[in-house]
């Protein structure tokens, strides 16, 4: 498990508790249990993508000795990749007296915060959240937001670097985006910066629905790209079963920015733990519901991130894996 910290001299020094029911979760109703605390879970994704942030988010509240169903409950309200309807999703969790609000994404962090100036909320997103404004500084959030970054968007040009190592002589590397997330924007002029420093060429593809990666695809491969970069993205993240089977059909190696899309199949990825980071967010979850403030609980940042292979699908890919970059991973998928 990566190692985290805050940057705060209390880091670490806080505990858990939650749990988790949603709209298509078969835990304890709130009805049953009234005098239970209810934690709203606002997610830009899928229900199949929310239940596992929801999995590691009860994780971090077990650590506190807190049982989902019996101490706590949580529900749900999923935009399916339109972020369009997280305010309305937001304004009816505000309206269900929730204690808290768990927001998974910057777009979902941002609904909860507009909705609500005094539930707390606790996000988890990939971007700097104070460039952003959703806190005002990391150690001091402020105001009634705090949670964990995935600081993504530092990761692009290393990401960039795996895909030389993968192809080793790559003339044209692409890079599939949505234009309108702040996630991958930034992350996207991190890749872009790195490959004006090596003279990379760098195809950009934007995709910002599930109709727009055949044209995507299409165009990569009408642009010879050899190595295709899949930002870090909430949407992207969801439509990753699209991606892989597209990437595997045209034979072309992918970089992901998360180990799940790996476990589904994908080759290559290297980012921080989003199941550690849920983990984490539902430590402070729990502490939070103890009584302290959200403004008192610093912004937590990963210190490492996990480079995660797949064999089977390199195998499928006729490619072969750099012995330094075996050497390298912290989980290999046979």
């Amino acid at each position: 498990m990566a190692p985290w910290n805050s940057s705060s001299t209390k880091r670490r020094q806080f505990i858990a508790l939650l749990g988790g029911a949603a709209a298509a979760w078969p835990l304890v109703a709130t009805a049953q249990q009234p005098a239970m605390p209810l934690i709203g879970f606002l997610s830009s994704v899928s229900a199949s993508v929310t239940s596992k942030r929801i999995s590691s988010f009860g994780q971090g509240l077990s650590d506190g000795g807190y049982t989902v169903g019996r101490d706590v409950t949580v529900e749900a309200r999923m935009a399916e990749g339109q972020d369009d309807r997280l305010p309305a999703l937001a304004a009816d969790l505000v309206s269900g007296h929730v204690r808290l609000i768990a927001a998974s994404g910057p777009v979902a962090a941002f609904a909860a915060k507009r909705a609500t100036t005094s539930i707390p909320i606790v996000f988890v997103a990939a971007f700097d959240p104070v460039q952003a404004g959703l806190v005002a500084t990391l150690n001091q959030p402020e105001g009634n937001v705090t949670g964990v970054t995935l600081i993504g968007a530092r990761l692009g040009g290393q990401r960039l670097g795996l895909a030389r190592e993968l192809v080793p002589n790559v003339g044209v590397v692409a890079v599939i985006t949505n234009p309108n997330s702040t996630d991958a924007s930034e992350e996207l002029r991190d890749v872009q910066n790195a490959a004006r420093a090596t003279g990379q060429e760098l195809v950009v593809v934007a995709a910002t629905s599930d109709r727009d990666f055949e044209a995507a695809f299409a165009m990569i491969i009408e642009r010879h790209a050899q190595v295709l970069l899949i930002s870090m993205d909430p949407f992207l993240i969801q439509s990753t079963p699209q991606i892989i089977a597209l990437a595997a059909q045209h034979r072309i190696p992918a970089v992901y920015a998360t180990s799940e899309s790996v476990a589904a199949g994908g080759l290559i990825s290297y980012g921080a733990s989003i199941s550690n980071a849920w983990r984490l967010a539902g430590v402070y979850a729990g502490t939070i519901l103890k009584g302290t403030r959200a403004a008192e609980l610093p912004v937590v940042q990963p210190t490492e991130f996990e480079l995660v292979l797949n064999l089977k699908t390199a195998r499928s890919l006729g490619l072969q894996i750099p012995p330094t970059l075996l050497g390298r991973a912290d989980e290999v998928i046979e």
